[in-house]
């Protein structure tokens, strides 16, 4: 018999929920999204700084298989894409303004735990 180490996804059932929303980028690209609405996708590399166009393709493509967003394709001349957030992707707002929430009232205290644990250095050295 082999001790197998336990499927992560198992031990954590919200695992692969934070792989899908919290990877660097998806959270600002839903966050504009469902903000502003609609956008192009220029219109998103301007909005997110630091953000490369080969990864924002990426991460689109992948939220939209997710069922995140949306990608509607106008045949004109010159076609027009845009990208706009899935009822799905909506669906995740509240978990977002909880988020926040934490965060308005948490994040000095996660600044706090660190300078202490900084000032006091590794324990055990």
């Amino acid at each position: 018999m082999t001790d197998a180490l336990p499927d992560p996804g198992l031990a954590c059932p919200v695992s692969p929920v934070v792989d899908i929303v919290f990877s660097r980028w998806t959270t600002p690209i839903l966050w504009s999204l469902h903000t502003f609405g609609r956008h192009r996708f220029v219109e998103l590399e301007r909005r997110i700084t630091g953000i490369t166009p080969k990864v924002l393709t990426q991460r689109l493509r992948q939220l939209e298989r997710d069922g995140l967003v949306v990608r509607t394709y106008h045949p004109e001349v010159p076609p027009r894409v845009e990208y706009e957030i899935s009822d799905l992707g909506r669906s995740l707002g509240p978990l977002f303004a909880h988020l926040a929430e934490w965060a308005d009232g948490n994040l000095e205290h996660v600044e706090q735990a660190r300078r202490h644990y900084d000032d006091a250095g590794r324990p055990g050295q």
